[in-house]
């Protein structure tokens, strides 16, 4: 099927804005409304969204100010003519009023359209206005498919500042019309406190929307609940949202820069509370309760999964956060708990899942880069990261785990894998070849990097050699320039993937927020 069958982007966004008159517009300030009785009426705080799209699936979101029922219509035209009503499910105060449901039983490489209101518990008259949001399900043919991906929103204290366009960049990618987003991580910057002033490079001044207890760093459940709802008090997130599915994983700046379950917060005098692991639940429940992920029953609040998006294209999501060993110098020559950074268990998942694919592109998404060396500076000491060691040798500390995966790929013929990953602030595409590398064992492929979406600039970062990269493209601050530029100097990135429907190429295009096209790059697939 040819993209040129669905319905006009522009006049879909025009409709669907116009049935969303009223949310976020009553009681309280910035979006966190607070509950007036005499008002009654039940208000979607932050609009809606979704996630986790398959052929007869997805995932819908939102949140209301108090106790309701949450109303929800299903249909497959924006006039809701042929419009399906789901039993009702309800917002409670233990998810923060937050609600999600998945969507089943749908028609596939259809358009999805679904209506919200909240009816209020305590009186079932009251009810919101509708709000609506839109999908497209995955293809059960090889029609032409289109993506996004970045990661990094709200880094570096760098809030929404109207004057100077907001979240510009989730506008750009909009008008795209993606079949989905991929958001690589970094979802909020839970330890980057946001003030209503910032002092910019040029002199300037940046002025933020400013919203209780982003002004510190996040420690609580609310606090780390409030990040989430910030970045959706952003008209062009929010627009995004109700528009396009967006797939999630998470990184670091969710909990705490550079965190594992050794990090140590005793000399942080910004946090009250200690405990990692602590700060780690809080957040994974906040994020969890706050976006369209979809629930895994096996492992609830699990992020690595696969997704199939028809034929063509099947979505492999790391968790390189939750499960990873300690920061070290990278150094160990064997596997081991202190050296991983997937863990046995993740990376049994994805060669499994790999070997069942029967689609023509795997895309892995990786919510840090395989060969660009991330320090993290502790104490004068430069602790490893990332995956890469720096050391530009033989596959040592956290890189073991990959070159068994590079290998086990090769032995076992899984072509047609393209890495996608964001975290380092730049935008950058990377081929990694054997005949460049210390460790040979493998196939040639492609690493493209993106972001951020909103937050601070800064890289380029050092290559490390022991999978034979080779930078084919970069686009980030110059030493003039410096580091961590606001958005309003442009080099905010995003990435767009094409795969056509007939011949089955996959390109791969680097965006900037200004819509310029800085790379391009077509691949065509490895047939048996």
């Amino acid at each position: 099927m040819s993209r040129s069958v669905y319905l006009p982007k522009r006049r879909r966004l025009l409709k669907l804005a116009a049935t969303s008159g009223g949310a976020l517009a009553a009681g309280g300030v910035l979006g966190f409304p607070s509950i007036s009785r005499a008002s009654a009426r039940p208000i979607i705080t932050h609009g809606v969204q979704s996630g986790d799209v398959a052929s007869n699936s997805g995932v819908i979101w939102a949140r209301t100010d108090r106790p309701a029922r949450m109303l929800v219509d299903v249909a497959t035209n924006e006039s809701f003519s042929n419009a399906t009503a789901l039993p009702p499910i309800t917002a409670m105060p233990g998810s923060d009023f937050a609600t999600k449901r998945l969507l089943k039983n749908l028609p596939a490489d259809q358009e999805i359209f679904y209506r919200v209101r909240f009816a209020d518990l305590h009186d079932s008259r009251n009810v919101s206005e509708a709000l609506t949001g839109h999908f497209r399900t995955a293809p059960d043919s090889e029609r032409d498919v289109r993506f996004a991906w970045s990661g990094d929103t709200a880094g570096q204290g760098w809030g929404i500042d109207k004057e100077r366009g907001g979240m510009q960049t989730y506008a750009t990618m909009a008008a795209h019309d993606p079949d989905f987003f991929i958001h690589s991580g970094d979802t909020i910057y839970a330890d980057g406190p946001i003030s209503a002033t910032a002092d910019m490079p040029d002199g300037g001044i940046w002025n933020s929307l400013v919203a209780e207890g982003v002004d510190k760093v996040a420690e609580t459940l609310d606090e780390y609940r409030g990040r989430f709802k910030y970045n959706m008090l952003d008209e062009h997130v929010r627009a995004f949202n109700q528009q396009v599915a967006t797939f999630y994983q998470w990184d670091d700046h969710e909990v705490v820069n550079n965190w594992s379950s050794a990090k140590d917060l005793s000399d942080d005098d910004r946090y009250t509370e200690k405990s990692i692991m602590t700060l780690a639940a809080r957040s994974a429940q906040a994020f969890h309760e706050m976006t369209p992920i979809s629930y895994v029953a096996e492992e609830p609040g699990r992020v690595y999964r696969k997704l199939s998006y028809g034929p063509l294209l099947d979505v492999f999501f790391l968790d390189l956060r939750s499960y990873r060993g300690p920061n070290t110098d990278g150094m160990q020559t064997e596997v081991s708990d202190e050296s991983r950074i997937m863990g046995a268990e993740q990376l049994k998942w994805l060669q499994d899942e790999l070997a069942r694919s029967t689609a023509t592109w795997k895309v892995i998404a990786s919510d840090m880069p395989l060969g660009l060396v991330v320090w993290d500076k502790h104490k004068g000491e430069n602790r490893v990261e990332a995956v890469a060691n720096g050391n530009a040798g033989a596959a040592a500390g956290r890189e073991l785990e990959f070159a068994d995966l590079l290998r086990w790929m090769r032995d076992s013929k899984i072509d047609n894998v393209v890495w996608l990953t964001a975290d380092v602030h730049y935008t950058a595409a990377h081929h990694y070849h054997p005949d460049r590398a210390s460790f040979q064992d493998f196939t040639p492929f492609w690493e493209f990097v993106s972001g951020p979406l909103h937050a601070g600039t800064f890289g380029p970062n050092e290559l490390d050699g022991t999978f034979g990269p080779e930078v084919r493209f970069v686009k980030a601050p110059t030493e003039e320039q410096g580091v961590n530029l606001p958005p309003s100097m442009g080099l905010q990135f995003f990435g767009l993937v094409d795969i056509d429907g007939q011949s089955r190429q996959l390109t791969v295009r680097l965006m900037d927020r200004d819509d310029k096209e800085l790379y391009k790059v077509a691949l065509d697939p490895v047939t048996a």
